[in-house]
């Protein structure tokens, strides 16, 4: 078997991969349709939906109407006969049940659900209310956060990329805690996503006139995306586990997210510091900008594009480090950095599908 795997990946390396995305009707599926088809080193061959099967492409996305697509019903069988790598688009739990047959098929998977980014079962049983479908997997799972894990990425079976609010957090945060130039211990983030991060579903609470002209919290103590953003803040910090106050808005943008987050400074933080801490850990990256400092970022500059922008302020004031990230919650947020796993782990440019 693991000859067959080796001569698999050298034929792939030879040709197109051959993609399916499960669950590809949703805001995160049409957004990866959108980055696979004009991918020069990808063959979309399957885009399923038990709802919409036997549709074509265009009824359900009349953009992409140029494009001989059809939904089909998922089937574990066929995709592993005829694909390379599976993205699954589902709600969590459903995940879990196509990437462990794949994964044993020798299907190359990349999850966006939440189904393996938490490491502990506990902490998902307690954040999600059951039990974790497939245990044994979260140990083959590596969390997808490329400028992290890129390495590990490389050799993975089954990638279970970032939350979009984690991304947000993670990606300014991590280097400040990791060069010691904050204190883990009481942080705070204020995060505004647009309404497409509660996906693509009829519920009153995100129908336009509930939305437009309306900013509002939710979710303000145990949020789900907690545990996955301390669990990664603290392998940064190098501690065994922090606790944190994460308070996450909806706002009236279709796409975006932006992220304030305070923390401690540590003595002998400074500006240039920080600067220097962001040079060492993005210095070489396509897909995170670092602005000058005292220069904040903006939604805007990131909207469809795979890009992460972060700013940073010192209080002296107060003390405090204050960091402001912007992503677009459906690319870096979700399928953008899934096609850049898929870059990695199929040794293509990073940026193939992304630029």
């Amino acid at each position: 078997m693991a000859g067959w795997n080796v001569c698999r990946e050298w034929e792939i390396i030879m040709s197109k991969v051959r993609a399916a995305i499960i669950g590809a009707s949703g805001y995160a599926g049409e957004e990866l349709i959108r980055l696979l088809i004009r991918h020069p080193e990808v063959d979309l061959r399957v885009i399923t939906s038990r709802k919409e099967a036997g549709k074509n492409i265009s009824d359900i996305f009349p953009r992409f109407g140029d494009y001989e697509l059809k939904f089909s019903a998922p089937d574990v069988k066929m995709i592993s006969e005829t694909c390379d790598v599976a993205f699954l688009a589902l709600p969590h739990g459903l995940a879990a049940e196509y990437a462990a047959p794949l994964v044993e098929a020798g299907v190359k998977v990349i999850d966006i659900s939440a189904d393996f980014r938490i490491r502990s079962t506990a902490k998902y049983k307690e954040y999600y209310g059951v039990d974790h479908p497939a245990p044994d997997f979260l140990k083959k799972a590596v969390y997808g956060l490329p400028e992290r894990y890129r390495d590990q990425i490389k050799k993975a079976d089954l990638i279970a990329c970032p939350g979009c609010y984690p991304t947000s957090i993670i990606l300014p945060t991590a280097p400040v805690l990791a060069a010691g130039l904050a204190s883990p211990e009481n942080i705070i983030v204020s995060a505004d996503s647009g309404v497409t991060g509660a996906g693509r579903k009829v519920d009153l609470s995100y129908i336009f006139p509930e939305c437009n002209e309306s900013v509002r919290a939710y979710g303000i103590v145990r949020h789900r995306h907690l545990p996955e953003i301390e669990q990664e803040l603290a392998v940064a910090a190098g501690v065994e586990e922090l606790a944190m106050n994460f308070i996450p808005h909806l706002v009236p943008v279709n796409r975006g997210i932006f992220s304030t987050i305070i923390l401690k400074a540590s003595a002998g933080c400074t500006m240039d510091a920080v600067a220097e801490a962001y040079e060492k850990a993005y210095g070489t990256e396509r897909f995170v900008r670092v602005l000058p400092k005292g220069k904040l970022p903006d939604t805007k500059h990131v909207t469809m594009t795979n890009s992460c922008e972060i700013g940073f302020v010192l209080d002296d004031h107060t003390g405090n480090l204050i960091l402001c990230s912007v992503i677009d919650n459906l690319t870096k947020g979700a399928s953008g950095q899934a096609v850049q796993n898929l870059n990695i782990r199929f040794g293509l440019d990073e940026a193939a599908g992304l630029l």
